[in-house]
């Protein structure tokens, strides 16, 4: 039901989105959605792949997990044909590789719902985010709600691995 939904939305929005210079970009494992899903989906990714605009990404099936695999087969079939050595694999090439990979890494990831765990998602991409847990439900959470997350990320030190001295060294320099 909920992937019938899905399509109509898309039927129904597609060129709505392009009119308005959205690009829509749908992540995640698609081998387990109909056809005609499918078939929708592409079409309407297609229709807005040149839009310039707000960037609309649906992630449907996705899973840190499954994104950190299929980019890990990518590399290994780029070194299989002998596009790429082994040895020069680094964090960069793998996040090339990430489904998301056109896009910067979050800066806050807010959980709803009161769950303490980031439940599968993101996980390459949020090594170095701001992490906001809150009981609200997230049909609740309104702009009074975001208002206290942000405050609550300005408070926050962004060391990106390095300690506080080091951030503070550096922003001496």
């Amino acid at each position: 039901m909920l992937m019938g939904l899905f399509r109509t939305a898309l039927e129904q929005e597609a060129c709505g989105l392009h009119e308005h210079n959205v690009r829509m970009q749908v992540v995640g494992e698609r081998c387990m959605l109909n056809d005609m899903l499918l078939k929708r989906i592409d079409q309407t990714e297609e229709l807005t792949r040149r839009n310039t605009g707000l960037k609309l990404v649906i992630a449907m099936n996705y899973g840190g997990r499954w994104d950190i695999t299929q980019a890990c087969r990518t590399i290994a079939c780029r070194v299989r044909d002998g596009e790429l050595e082994p040895d020069t694999i680094t964090p960069e090439t793998l996040d090339a590789s990430l489904s998301l990979s056109e896009f910067p890494a979050p800066d806050l990831f807010i959980r709803t719902g009161g769950e303490m765990r980031v439940s599968n998602f993101l996980l390459w991409h949020l090594a170095y985010a701001e992490l906001f847990f809150t009981d609200t439900l997230w049909p609740d959470f309104d702009s009074r709600s975001l208002d206290t997350a942000l405050e609550a990320y300005a408070t926050r030190q962004r060391r990106f691995g390095r300690t506080s001295e080091q951030v503070v060294q550096t922003d001496m320099n």
